[in-house]
């Protein structure tokens, strides 16, 4: 009953809401204008479609699987992309905040830096004017997490995935080091390596953040509506656009 619940609900609130209602509104013009209606119709499932777990789970999934973590990390220095930070927000010991999954890419390179002793490079910088500056945010996080400030390198310029890359590749010429262990969110790693190639590099990818489980499961839950699974499809919508381009580049 729980579940049944819940998958009811998810069509009360947005966007499940806004579907049923072009679902009405289609079914309204049906006999007036079939034309009209059936564009509207199949706009409405498209939407749909866009906003259940089932799609955006397989979009996600896809990107994900292309890279596996490494048995072994065979570089000179870690290097991990930002990915949104809020400026103003009270932390432990400063202002600003990274993003969840800038925050889970921090995370694991704090794991290979403890196994590793590898330097660190964070990559990002403020992307929007009411954003945090990335890198600027990490290093302080790093050095509450315990890292050596001589081993945190801040590049706080970059504003997208192309910039990250470029301007890693000259701080990495700049300190010598030819074999960067990537960290990044596993649906962004196909983007990012084809990025970093196009800057002259051949980085050691570590995806980290995942988004989806695996083996995944079919429940009920997969096909109702949600924000979330409309916010990752569209996050991974823009990953296969962008990895297109970067290709079309190369």
């Amino acid at each position: 009953m729980l579940y049944v619940i819940k998958f009811l609900y998810s069509f009360v609130l947005p966007p499940g809401l806004f579907i049923i209602l072009l679902l009405a509104m289609s079914i309204w013009l049906w006999r007036r204008q079939l034309r009209q209606a059936l564009i509207l119709l199949v706009m409405t499932i498209l939407l749909y479609l866009s906003t259940t777990g089932l799609v955006s789970d397989a979009l996600i999934g896809s990107l994900e699987q292309r890279y596996a973590p490494p048995a072994s990390i065979q570089g000179d220095v870690i290097v991990v992309l930002g990915g949104g930070a809020t400026q103003g927000t009270p932390d432990i010991d400063g202002q600003g905040n990274l993003s969840g999954a800038a925050g889970n890419r921090l995370i694991t390179a704090v794991r290979l830096y403890r196994q590793t002793g590898l330097p660190i490079i964070f990559s990002g910088g403020q992307v929007f004017a009411d954003s945090g500056n990335e890198a600027d945010i990490a290093r302080r996080q790093l050095i509450g997490m315990g890292i050596p400030a001589k081993d945190i390198l801040a590049e706080n310029q970059s504003l997208n995935t192309e910039q990250n890359a470029v301007n890693t590749a000259a701080l990495l010429q700049q300190k010598k080091w030819s074999h960067p262990v990537l960290v990044t969110s596993a649906f962004h790693m196909p983007r990012s390596v084809v990025e970093f190639q196009r800057a002259g590099l051949a980085v050691q990818p570590y995806p980290t953040d995942y988004w989806v489980s695996q083996p995944e499961a079919m429940y009920p839950g997969k096909f109702s509506p949600s924000g979330g699974a409309m916010s990752s499809t569209s996050t991974a919508l823009k990953e296969y656009l962008g990895l297109l381009v970067a290709t079309i580049k190369s």
